[in-house]
């Protein structure tokens, strides 16, 4: 399946100026089978993991010289290793303390070589290593699959074509609107998790699907285990069903704990989950000016869990129900379309920075307002409200505009293209328009 990642890989290996690649994300977003990919243009490629092939291990212990390792890792693999020709590829790297201190001498000694790691608890071990590559490693961000990838995959690429011609002031046809709302509603119940789309691509059995979700939520669930010296198991579990079941919301701690406990370790598992790429945070900004992170209030956020399938499996959703019910019972279940347009927007977001996403939320008894998302794009400030179905009277969305001085704003919902007033109105489908909009602003 084409994933957008493969473009910034194909520049990356193109780039004489390159450095060492980490490739990040949350366990099987595609992380391995998108470097694969890329090893397919090389005249050679070398993969090693560490999990799979532990006594690799001992070549790094031993030095950190990058032309006595080549020398001994290409004998051990019976793989030629050569500047130019070949993609060193080094998978499951947290296993290996060695092979991530390595890194940087890669690029300062051997830098003509393509080299470019994974792994699906990175994040933790990078703590471990301080000033760990700065200014010598290059890291790119991976997620589940989003819907224009859904598509293409799906063998409909023209409609992937046709969202990026339309607009608000080009709508849609009506008849093909209401065709990508069906695809879109298959997307949102299977989720973009790539194992689960490629069965629903060849199988197009919601049960199959169902199946390798909840093989994915016990494998998310048994890696708490890893992360056991920093905080309990039992929390981290308790943590990341509340990020299910707090999605849309404020998080507050208090709603994590059974009924009488304390909220002692909730905050430290909570930075595990979103650190191994499992959960999103979105911070309170007050959206005053720019850059809008320098305007949060940490203490006030939402989290986004990775996938809307993973989300509606702990929810209980059936997908076989779910997948022939009409759209609007779907998208009106809980906050599953402010779900995924955060999802969606955070995937479309550049690939080589940490994301970064915002709400707004005013909390007054005579004037509560809140706007679901926040962004910035060619040096302005974009509030986004979403509305799961066609209506709605945006008054939040009105009033954050009139009191931040700002002359547009955007509504995602159900309806097709459209402009009211000051108000571009785009459908789900169409979140990744967002950041074209600008220059028809």
């Amino acid at each position: 399946m084409k994933r957008s990642v493969d473009k910034e890989l194909l520049k990356w290996k193109n780039d004489p100026q390159r450095k060492v690649l980490l490739v990040r994300g949350a366990r099987q977003v595609g992380k391995t089978y998108a470097v694969r990919k890329l090893g397919e243009t090389f005249k050679y490629f070398l993969e090693i993991n560490f999990e799979e092939i532990p006594d690799a291990k001992i070549f790094f212990e031993r030095t950190r010289n990058p032309q006595e390792l080549c020398e001994k890792l290409s004998i051990y693999f019976d793989t030629p290793i050569i500047p130019n020709e070949t993609l060193l590829f080094l998978d499951e790297i947290q296993a290996c303390t060695g092979a991530l201190k390595s890194l940087r001498f890669f690029y300062e000694k051997m830098p003509q070589l393509h080299v470019a790691a994974a792994g699906s608890l990175l994040e933790f071990a990078l703590q471990e290593i301080p000033s760990f590559g700065v200014g010598r490693i290059s890291s790119i961000f991976m997620y589940p699959m989003n819907f224009s990838e859904y598509l293409i995959a799906s063998g409909r690429e023209n409609l992937e074509k046709l969202i990026r011609r339309s607009s608000p002031r080009n709508p849609m046809d009506p008849v093909i609107h209401e065709k990508i709302l069906d695809k879109l509603k298959t997307f949102l119940v299977i989720g973009g998790m790539p194992e689960t789309v490629a069965a629903y691509l060849q199988y197009k059995d919601p049960a199959r699907c169902q199946k390798i979700l909840d093989d994915l939520l016990t494998t998310i669930i048994d890696d708490f285990a890893k992360y056991k010296k920093r905080a309990p198991v039992h929390k981290l579990q308790e943590v990341f069903y509340s990020t299910v079941h707090q999605a849309g919301g404020k998080f507050k701690y208090s709603n994590v704990a059974p009924q009488g406990g304390g909220t002692h370790g909730y905050k430290e598992a909570l930075d595990l989950l979103i650190k191994s790429g499992i959960a999103h945070r979105i911070y309170h900004t007050s959206a005053r000016g720019l850059p809008l992170g320098a305007q949060v209030n940490e203490k006030k956020f939402k989290i986004l869990p990775l996938d809307t399938g993973v989300y509606q499996r702990i929810l209980g959703l059936d997908l076989s129900r779910h997948i022939i019910s009409d759209f609007n019972s779907l998208i009106n279940r809980g906050h599953l379309c402010e779900l995924f347009v955060g999802i969606e927007i955070i995937s479309h977001q550049s690939p080589f920075l940490h994301p970064q996403l915002y709400y707004w939320h005013r909390e007054a008894k005579s004037s509560s307002a809140e706007i679901d998302y926040i962004i910035s794009s060619a040096g302005r400030i974009f509030p986004i409200e979403v509305k799961a179905g066609t209506k709605g009277q945006m008054q939040s969305l009105h009033l954050f505009l009139k009191e931040r001085n700002l002359p547009r704003g955007l509504r995602i919902s159900a309806e097709n293209f459209a402009v009211y007033s000051n108000i571009y109105t785009l459908p789900l489908y169409a979140v990744s328009r967002i950041f074209g909009l600008e220059s028809e602003s």
